[in-house]
């Protein structure tokens, strides 16, 4: 049985520790977080300690540790559990900054810790079939991806100005979905251009604050191959994530999910019920078997399913985003690298 630390007891964390109590391979000994309520609430929810930092990652009976506390804890959090020798969950991003980031990772290289990034649509069942079918071959090479992510709703002003901007916090998903897409089956699967288009067209409030609330990204590989995401944080009909992935034999499309799969069929019109609300009921089942998969990988000695490296990679396509969004051009990512 794999043994736990969980740095973070908020939302996200909330549903990490609920995920561990249901794998039998797991269990979860201490909880931290800097609200010691919080944590010791979910700590006794689960039959953990609340404990600090130092005492969790001391006790030798933990073998990993997930981290989901705000994104500016990351990188310290991963350097001191790698030289603790402990197995690394760490919540996306790893940091808001490249140099962070590499120091992170150059501390788990040195311990030679595996470490997964919480990329968890790589995990969502339908977004996996699809990857798995371009990797067979059934729309033989791909040629176009398309990514459509948009949020229900603003969040609150006071999180857009610690979050490291839309690129960095919503499109970082979407990054690396397209570089997932784009490399299933493919050597050449890594963008090496973007260009980013955005605006505050939600609320001019978030242009205030130095952000953007939506936005269109092309990327392109070195042969030519393209991807497209757009982004809205705003969308009146609920959450909204949807891939098509467009190949030389074909197409594959991945929808949303709704609440229920019941259509209404009458003389007025044929309706469907919208896209489930919140990202968390969305990605249920993504965030379920992300962690199966980390703990799998642990467990077995095998490489993780999204290494470290992707981490680094996604924010690098983010940096490139946000430099080609303020200076009007096309990046090449070897800019930012």
């Amino acid at each position: 049985m794999l043994v736990f630390a969980q740095f973070g007891a908020g939302r996200i964390g909330a549903i990490h520790a609920a995920n561990l109590a249901a794998n039998w391979g797991a269990r979860l000994a201490h909880v931290v977080d800097v609200h010691e309520a919080a944590a010791a609430s979910l700590a006794a929810r689960h039959g953990a300690l609340a404990s600090d930092a130092l005492t969790a990652l001391r006790d030798p009976a933990v073998g990993a540790v997930i981290i989901a506390s705000s994104t500016d804890t990351h990188a310290n959090l991963v350097i001191a559990a790698a030289k603790a020798g402990k197995a690394i969950f760490c919540e996306k991003p790893i940091d808001l900054s490249l140099p962070r980031v590499d120091q992170a990772l150059a501390a788990v290289r040195a311990a030679g810790v595996p470490m997964l990034v919480g990329f968890n649509r790589r995990f969502d069942p339908s977004f996996a079939e699809l990857h798995r079918r371009i990797g067979a071959g059934v729309i033989g090479a791909v040629e176009q991806v398309i990514i459509t992510s948009r949020d229900p709703g603003l969040p609150p002003l006071d999180y857009l100005t610690v979050s490291g901007g839309q690129f960095r916090d919503m499109t970082i998903h979407d990054f690396d979905m397209a570089r997932w897409m784009l490399a299933a089956g493919h050597e050449d699967g890594e963008p090496t251009e973007v260009f980013a288009w955005g605006a505050a067209l939600v609320d001019p409030a978030v242009a205030e604050a130095g952000d953007i609330d939506s936005c269109m990204v092309l990327l392109r590989t070195a042969s030519g191959r393209m991807a497209h995401i757009n982004n809205s944080r705003r969308a009146a009909y609920g959450y909204d994530q949807r891939v098509e992935v467009h190949g030389s034999l074909g197409r594959l499309i991945a929808g949303n999910r709704t609440p229920t799969t019941v259509e209404q069929a009458d003389a007025w019109a044929v309706a469907a019920e919208k896209p489930m609300h919140f990202f968390l009921d969305r990605y249920a089942e993504a965030y379920r078997l992300e962690l199966a998969a980390f703990i799998a990988a642990v467990r077995d000695g095998t490489p993780m399913p999204v290494g470290a490296e992707d981490g680094r990679q996604a924010l690098v396509l983010a940096e490139a985003a946000l430099r080609s969004l303020r200076e009007g051009r096309p990046v090449k990512v070897s800019e930012i690298a």
